[in-house]
């Protein structure tokens, strides 16, 4: 039967698969209610840094677990954690494999917080740049491609649960905006593939959980063209996910056209489609926390307030990242001496 859910038409299967595993799931394994706006923050790079010795202080100098500081001084109610398939044990592109993403949402949801799950099927970064097969997959058949999908999602979503953790919402893909899992899945070349992958991932998580809210997160999200091309286009060869998510990190000037472009491409997506809209990323120059501070509240009043409230929430990138953490990354929201700039106060109503 599970072939029949796997394709890219929702089938009675489906339907009979759901309503199976809603009724044999344990008690607590349905994702809770997700917040009505959430205040987020990716922390996917918190379990390397830990195990390089990094500990963070807050804006006082007084030195306290990270996700307590995120929580009650910044009013963040939810974190996003990326899975990749095989990663190596590079603490800054790879290291987050199942196991490690579900003992940080366990730890995210302790504190009371809701999680998203990004799903990369990738051993490292999927991003508009790359989306690189696992290795272990690089030579599947399409059929195969959908298998391995469909298998790796479910046994990420069960290590989750295995910890008492049902993502309130799960990223089909990283960034996605020229499709994923190349060649087979890019876009540009063949959107049916794409709407299949899409399609897979969507019915296995709710297999998992039927509350769990699936995305298709694209980058650019100032970009109006894009976002019409690609969910148009998924949405017409069938595919079914329940969000769509933006990325966007602007430049210190011109923040606020970005937030006026993202504001209207999500508005007329809302009016096209009738999908809620999440912000999965969004980031600054950690040199300009005014800025930054600034372009954050922007972004949580103006998504928390798009029509019929289809605005979801606004996550921060690795807020936690250190002026050139791996390599070069510059968009944190802590310095050097491991106190926070005040980029997060925007979050604070």
């Amino acid at each position: 039967m599970l072939k029949f859910v796997r394709g890219y038409k929702t089938s009675i299967a489906l339907v009979l698969v759901l309503l199976f595993t809603s009724i044999m799931l344990p008690a607590g394994q349905h994702a809770s209610a997700a917040p009505s706006f959430a205040k987020g923050a990716d922390i996917s790079w918190v379990p390397g840094m830990e195990a390089q010795g990094y500990k963070w202080k807050d804006k006082n100098g007084v030195q306290r677990d990270i996700i307590d500081i995120l929580k009650n001084d910044y009013q963040i109610n939810s974190v996003r954690i990326r899975v990749f398939v095989n990663p190596s044990n590079d603490y800054g592109n790879g290291y987050m494999n199942k196991d490690r993403a579900a003992a940080l949402a366990q730890r995210a949801k302790n504190a009371g917080m809701s999680v998203m799950l990004t799903l990369h099927y990738s051993d490292s970064w999927a991003d508009p740049g790359q989306q690189t097969k696992p290795a272990t997959w690089k030579n599947y058949t399409f059929q195969q491609l959908m298998d391995a999908v469909w298998n790796h999602t479910r046994d990420v979503m069960t290590a989750m649960q295995s910890k008492g953790v049902t993502p309130d919402w799960v990223q089909i893909g990283n960034e996605t905006s020229n499709g994923m899992l190349w060649e087979d899945g890019k876009a540009s070349t063949n959107m049916k593939n794409y709407a299949w992958l899409v399609n897979t991932g969507h019915n296995a998580v709710k297999s998992m959980s039927t509350g769990t809210k699936t995305i298709v997160h694209l980058a650019g999200g100032d970009d109006n063209a894009l976002y019409v091309w690609n969910i148009g286009g998924l949405i017409d060869n069938g595919a079914n996910f329940d969000m769509i998510a933006m990325s966007l990190y602007p430049s210190a000037s011109g923040w606020n056209t970005a937030v006026t472009n993202a504001v209207n491409n999500a508005k007329d997506l809302i009016n096209r489609y009738g999908k809620e809209i999440i912000v999965s990323e969004i980031g600054m120059d950690n040199n300009q926390p005014a800025a930054g501070k600034s372009f954050v509240a922007a972004m949580k009043n103006q998504f928390r307030n798009l029509p019929n409230g289809k605005g979801k929430g606004v996550f921060y990138w690795e807020p936690q990242a250190t002026p050139g953490y791996n390599g070069g990354y510059g968009k944190g929201a802590w310095q050097s001496n491991m106190m926070p700039t005040g980029v997060m106060e925007g979050f604070i109503d």
